[in-house]
Parts: C-alpha cells; sequence; structure tokens
C-alpha cells in the first residue's frame, strides 16, 4: 500500500514537473527571438508571429507617403474603440485583389506578402494615431456590418509603416481571454501577424510624433455569409464630391 501511494505521488509530481515545464517553454517561445536566413528577425509563438524588416525602407517610405496623400485618409470610419485615430477602410473579396491593386498601387507589395491563400475575404486599413490616441481591447469582426453573424478572422496581419523614435506608449497588446500573450512594441518594417480570435487593444500614445500601420483583417467564410460581403467597396468619412 505504501509503495503504491508512493508511486502515485512520484507519478503526479512527475506529470505536475511536465505541466510546468510545458508552460515555461510556451512563455519561452512567446519571447524567443531567433536570426533568420534573409536577416530578418523572427519571434513565434502558436498564436502570432513577427518578422522585422519584413519591407524594405524605400517601399515603408512611399507607402507612408502614398496613404497620407490617399483621398481617402482622414477621421477614421471605426467604431468607438478606436479614439483619436485616422485612416480609411477597404472591403474586398479574393477575386477582387487586383483591383484593389489597381486603385491602391501602393498596397501591392503589402498584399503580395500579407495574404492568406486559404482566405476570401478581407477588410484592409491604414491606421494612424498621434499623441492621446489609443484603441481599446476588442476582437476585429469588421465585416459585422455587412453580416452580423459574420465569424471572426482566420489572421489578421499588421505592418508597422511609421514609428517615431522614442515613441512613449502605442505598444499592441495580445490577449486569449484574460492571459496577455504579448506587448509588441512597434518599430518601421515590422511585419506581425496573429490569431484573428485574440483580443488586441494599442495603449495610449504619451509622446508626439505619428504612428502608422496597415492592417489586414483576413477571413474564410462560407459561400452564404461571403455572399454578403461586397466584392469591393471603401468606407471613409472623407467628403466625396
Amino acid at each position: 500500500m505504501v509503495l503504491r501511494l508512493a508511486a502515485r505521488f512520484a507519478r503526479d509530481r512527475g506529470e505536475r514537473d511536465c505541466r510546468e515545464r510545458d508552460r515555461e517553454q510556451a512563455e519561452h517561445a512567446a519571447s524567443l527571438w531567433c536570426r533568420h536566413a534573409d536577416a530578418e528577425w523572427i519571434v513565434s509563438a502558436q498564436a502570432y508571429t513577427a518578422a522585422e524588416a519584413a519591407f524594405p525602407a524605400e517601399y515603408l517610405e512611399a507607402l507612408r507617403g502614398a496613404i497620407r496623400k490617399c483621398r481617402h485618409f482622414t477621421v477614421n470610419n471605426l467604431n468607438r474603440d478606436f479614439v483619436a485615430t485616422r485612416g480609411f477602410s477597404v472591403v474586398f473579396r479574393r477575386e477582387q485583389v487586383e483591383r484593389v491593386g489597381r486603385e491602391f498601387p501602393f498596397f501591392g507589395k503589402y498584399l503580395e506578402r500579407a495574404l492568406r491563400p486559404d482566405c476570401n475575404a478581407f477588410y484592409l486599413n491604414p491606421l494612424e494615431l498621434a499623441a492621446g490616441s489609443r484603441v481599446d481591447p476588442h476582437i476585429d469582426r469588421s465585416l459585422r456590418a455587412y453580416c452580423k453573424d459574420v465569424e471572426m478572422p482566420v489572421h489578421v496581419s499588421v505592418l508597422y509603416v511609421e514609428v517615431p523614435a522614442g515613441m512613449q506608449g502605442g505598444a499592441l497588446v495580445l490577449a486569449r481571454g484574460k492571459r496577455v500573450l504579448a506587448r509588441v512594441t512597434p518599430k518601421a518594417g515590422l511585419l506581425l501577424g496573429f490569431d484573428g480570435d485574440l483580443t488586441h487593444s494599442v495603449e495610449r500614445v504619451e509622446s508626439a510624433g505619428l504612428r502608422l500601420s496597415l492592417v489586414c483583417e483576413q477571413y474564410a467564410l462560407e459561400p452564404d455569409a461571403l455572399d454578403m460581403v461586397p466584392a469591393f467597396a471603401i468606407e471613409t468619412r472623407a467628403r466625396r464630391y
């Protein structure tokens, strides 16, 4: 009897030790950076990935200028979670990717790299934050305006186009439930991807300068839901003449 109890105690302790090691390894993986073959830095975890220097500086500079010169770029059309932000949104289905490229050629290289082949509907928006701006915790479901029961996106892709030097605040926080998975400090050229069911927020920007990112929600919708989504649409508060 004593031997059986001792064996059970040892087995239970071993299982607890294994679970603890798994937890530590998962937390370590969430902050592990390793050198990529193309001289990029990659961080990988189950729920998100990030790559530094995803695009050359020349492309980021051209993208920054084109977004701000775009006639649709103004006070944001997004919901109240997006406090004091600017931008516009492009809704499109897979068959309209070429049209997006024609109307917004500056998005082309980003879309070529970021869009997943298993997704068929997309919500693309440049997002600019300044001092005092923030984004409150939310889960992306921007296509809900067209299909109220739309599923969450499979994936969300974020490219940081411009980040002011020495920026205070403005970090992206990723969470699943109450568990924070990552707090990402933006850097120009960083390409981030994360599961579409993650709660995320952007901490209030406390310093001067403009933080510009390009965000794409990517959906894999069933035919009935996909039919409710426009093949191509632009959402903006800019005046139209």
